[in-house]
C-alpha cells in the first residue's frame, strides 16, 4: 500500500520513460520506415492521451525523431509547422482576440440575452444561442469564461429574496462560498458574485440545533467591526462570518455535492469539534446547561461562536430550514443546468465554421496537402453543411437538459422552476443596466465589427466553386493561388494599423486636450495578442501535420489502409457509425486536435481502400472530435464549468453520454442526407486520383 502511494506522484515520469522502452520492439522487429514512423506515432499518441508532457511539447517530437530515425529530413519536418492553414488559424485567432479586446462580444451577449427573455428556459436558450454564435468565431474557452460570471450574476438576481421571506416574513442567512474562476468579464463586483455560490448548512438528523438569533462574533481588527463587542448579530453579519469558517471547516472540494455533507464533516459546538457523534453532542449540551453559559467568550477572534440548545426548535423553524434547503438546492441545480448549457453550446459551436476548432483546420489542411485538385471543402460549403447540424444539436441539447432536470427521469424532483414575475423584471433590469453601462458603441468596436464582417465575406466568396471567386481574378492575372490565409492576414494588419479613437488632427474637437501618445492608439496591440494567443495550439496543429506527413511519406498510412480493407464488406452507413462513435469516445480522453491528427490520415487510406469518398469518413470524424461532453478534462469549457458549478463528475457523465449519443446520431443523419447531396458521397470522386501517396 505504501509503495503504491510512493509511486503514484511519479506516474507521469514513469509513462515518459517506459513508453519508448515498452514499444521499442516495433522498430527492432520490423526495420522499415513505416514501422519507425509508427513507433513515433504510438509514443506521441500515449503522451497526448496521458499528458505526460505538455501537448505542445509532445507535438515537437517529430522535429528530432523523424530525422534521427530516417523518416524525413529536418527541413521537410519543420516546414509543415507553419503551413498556410496554420497561418489562417493564427489570423483567425488574432481577429477573435480583437473582438474580445474591444468588448464587442460582451455587447452581443448581453443584447441577445436581453431580447430572448428572463425565465429559466428562455435564459437557457439565450445563453446557448449566444455561446454558440460566439464560439463559432472566437475561442470556446474565452466564450465560456465570459459567460460564467453572467450566469452567476443573473442567477443571483433571479432568486434573490425568494426564500422563507415570502412565506414566513423572515429573512434567511446567505451562506456562500466564492469559487474563483478565470473570466474575461466581470459582470458584477466580487462580493455580489459570491452570493451566487450558495451552500446549505448541515441538516443531518439527530444533531443539535443552532439558534441563529444567538450567533455572536468576536470583534475584528478592521474598521467595519471595531464597534462590535460579543453582541448578537443579524443574519447578514452571520452570513459574512460564516464565510470565514466555511473555507476551513466545511469547504467542499470541486465536484462534491454541497447539499450532502461528507461523513467526516466536523461540526463546531462552543469551540469543540466532533464527527457526527451524537453522544458527544448531548454531553456538550448538558455541560452548557449546567454551567449556564450561553456562549463561550474565549473563542479566537474571527471565529464563529454558536449557542447550543438541548431542545429541538419549534415546527415552524424546522419547516423554514427545510424550505431553505430546498431553495438552495434548486438554485444550485439551476446553476448546473445553465452552465452545462453554456458548455454544450461552446463545444458544439466550434463545428459551425472551418476555423472554429483545430480539427476543422487540420481536416482542411490535410485535404489540400494530400490532393492537388479541389475537393469541394471550403469555407462556404463547410458552413452550409455544418451550421444546420450545429443548430439542431444545440436545440436538442436545450430539450435534453430540460428533460433531464425536469424531474420526469428516474423519479427525480423538479429542478427547473419559474421565479416570480418581480424577479424576472429584476433580472431584465440587471441585464439592461449592464448593457447600458457599455455606453454607445465606440469607434473601436465599429472598426473591429466592420473588419470582421469583411473577413467573413472574403472567406465565403474566395473560391465558392458554384461561381468564380475573387481569388480567380488574381490567378488569371498573375498566375498565383490566393489562399484563405491572405485575407485574414490583411485584416490583422489593418487591426494594428487603424486607430481605436478619433482624437487626432481634424477629428479632435476644439478645446479638447492633446491626447497622450505614450500608448499605441491602434485597435489591437501586440502585447494583447502575445498574451492571449494560444501558441500551444498552433504547435499542436503543426505536430499533427508533421505526423501526417511522416505517415504518408513512410508508407504507414497506406499500410494501415490495406490492413483495414476487410471493412469493405460492411455498408458505408455502419462504418460511419463506428468511426463517429470511436472518435467521440477517444476525444474524451485526448485532445481534439490530437485525435484528428491520429485518425484522419488512417481514415483517408481506409476510404481509398474500400472505395468510398474520403470525405464520407473524414468529415463526420472531424466534427465528432468536438463532441466531448462527458469528462471535465475533455475540453477547457468542460473544466471551467465543472469548477464554477461545483458539480459532481457523475452528474456531468450521465448527462454528457446522452448528449454524445444525440450528437453522433445527428452527424450520421446529416452526412447520409445533406452530405450525400452536397458532396456526392455515393461515388468515388475523380480528385482521389490527383495525388497518390507512395512509400519512400
Amino acid at each position: 500500500m505504501m509503495a503504491r502511494y510512493t509511486i503514484l506522484p511519479y506516474w507521469k515520469s514513469l509513462v515518459l520513460v517506459l513508453t519508448p522502452i515498452v514499444f521499442c520492439f516495433i522498430p527492432i522487429n520490423w526495420d522499415t520506415s513505416a514501422s519507425r514512423c509508427g513507433y513515433v506515432i504510438v509514443i506521441m499518441a500515449i503522451y497526448w492521451m496521458t499528458e505526460a508532457l505538455p501537448l505542445a511539447v509532445t507535438a515537437l517530437i517529430p522535429v528530432f525523431a523523424f530525422p534521427l530515425l530516417g523518416i524525413l529530413d529536418t527541413g521537410s519536418v519543420c516546414v509543415v509547422y507553419m503551413k498556410e492553414t496554420n497561418m489562417m488559424f493564427l489570423g483567425g485567432l488574432t481577429v477573435a482576440i480583437a473582438v474580445e479586446h474591444c468588448n464587442l462580444h460582451r455587447r452581443i451577449a448581453l443584447r441577445v440575452i436581453l431580447l430572448i427573455g428572463q425565465s429559466p428556459r428562455r435564459l437557457m436558450a439565450g445563453f446557448m444561442l449566444t455561446t454558440m454564435f460566439l464560439s463559432m468565431w472566437i475561442s470556446n474557452t474565452a466564450t465560456t469564461a465570459m459567460m460564467v460570471p453572467i450566469v452567476d450574476a443573473i442567477l443571483a438576481e433571479l432568486y434573490a429574496g425568494q426564500s422563507d421571506e415570502e412565506e414566513t416574513g423572515t429573512e434567511i442567512a446567505d451562506l456562500s462560498i466564492h469559487l474563483p474562476h478565470q473570466s474575461q468579464m466581470d459582470l458584477v463586483p466580487a462580493e455580489d458574485t459570491q452570493n451566487s455560490h450558495r451552500v446549505c448548512g448541515d441538516k443531518e438528523a439527530g444533531t443539535s440545533w443552532i439558534n441563529m438569533n444567538e450567533v455572536v462574533t468576536e470583534p475584528q481588527h478592521d474598521s467595519r467591526s471595531s464597534n462590535m463587542n460579543k453582541t448578537a448579530v443579524n443574519h447578514d453579519d452571520f452570513s459574512k462570518a460564516a464565510k470565514l469558517d466555511l473555507d476551513t471547516t466545511t469547504a467542499k472540494s470541486v465536484g462534491e455535492d454541497v447539499n450532502e455533507p461528507p461523513s467526516n464533516q466536523i461540526k463546531m459546538y462552543n469551540g469543540a469539534t466532533e464527527q457526527n457523534n451524537l453522544e458527544e453532542t448531548a454531553r456538550l449540551n448538558t455541560s452548557t446547561a449546567m454551567n449556564n453559559k450561553p456562549y463561550s467568550v474565549d473563542e479566537p477572534k474571527g471565529s464563529l461562536v454558536t449557542c447550543v440548545s438541548t431542545e429541538p426548535p419549534p415546527l415552524g423553524l424546522r419547516q423554514k430550514k427545510a424550505n431553505r434547503s430546498d431553495k438552495y438546492s434548486i438554485e444550485k441545480d439551476l446553476k448546473v443546468v445553465l452552465l452545462m448549457s453554456v458548455m454544450y453550446a461552446a463545444d458544439i459551436g466550434g463545428t459551425g465554421i472551418i476555423t472554429g476548432t483545430g480539427p476543422n483546420i487540420f481536416f482542411k489542411g490535410f485535404l489540400e496537402d494530400t490532393y492537388s485538385e479541389p475537393t469541394g471543402i471550403n469555407f462556404l460549403s463547410w458552413m452550409l453543411f455544418n451550421v444546420p447540424g450545429m443548430l439542431l444539436c444545440v436545440f436538442l441539447a436545450w430539450l435534453w437538459l430540460q428533460l433531464y432536470f425536469s424531474g420526469r427521469l428516474c423519479g427525480q424532483r423538479k429542478l427547473i422552476r419559474n421565479p416570480s414575475a418581480e424577479r424576472e423584471k429584476a433580472v431584465k433590469q440587471l441585464i439592461l443596466s449592464k448593457y447600458q453601462e457599455l455606453g454607445w458603441i465606440t469607434f473601436q468596436e465599429i472598426v473591429v465589427l466592420t473588419l470582421f464582417i469583411i473577413l467573413v465575406l472574403l472567406w465565403l466568396f474566395r473560391a465558392p466553386e458554384f461561381i468564380p471567386g475573387w481569388s480567380k481574378l488574381f490567378e488569371d492575372k498573375f498566375g498565383v493561388d490566393v489562399g484563405a490565409a491572405t485575407p485574414v492576414m490583411l485584416i490583422v494588419f489593418l487591426l494594428f494599423a487603424l486607430p481605436a479613437k478619433l482624437d487626432f488632427w481634424c477629428f479632435r474637437k476644439p478645446g479638447d486636450p492633446e491626447p497622450e501618445r505614450v500608448n499605441n492608439n491602434s485597435c489591437l496591440s501586440w502585447k494583447v495578442v502575445q498574451e492571449k494567443i494560444p501558441w500551444g495550439v498552433v504547435l499542436l496543429l503543426g505536430g499533427g501535420f508533421a505526423m501526417a506527413e511522416g505517415a504518408k511519406k513512410s508508407g504507414l498510412s497506406e499500410w494501415l489502409g490495406e490492413s483495414l480493407r476487410y471493412l469493405k464488406n460492411f455498408d458505408g452507413v455502419y462504418i460511419v457509425m463506428i468511426v463517429t462513435f470511436s472518435t467521440a469516445m477517444l476525444t474524451e480522453v485526448a485532445s481534439n486536435s490530437a485525435t484528428a491528427s491520429i485518425l484522419l490520415p488512417v481514415l483517408n487510406e481506409l476510404a481509398i481502400n474500400i472505395q468510398v469518398n474520403p470525405i464520407y469518413l473524414m468529415l463526420p470524424a472531424t466534427v465528432c472530435c468536438s463532441y466531448a461532453f462527458m469528462l471535465p478534462v475533455a475540453t477547457p469549457p468542460n473544466a471551467i464549468v465543472f469548477g464554477a458549478a461545483n458539480m459532481r463528475t457523475t452528474q456531468m457523465m450521465y448527462s454528457g453520454i446522452v448528449m454524445n449519443i444525440i450528437c453522433i446520431i445527428v452527424i450520421n443523419v446529416m452526412i447520409n442526407t445533406l452530405g450525400v447531396y452536397m458532396f456526392d458521397l455515393k461515388n468515388v470522386p475523380l480528385w482521389v486520383n490527383s495525388t497518390i501517396p507512395h512509400s519512400t
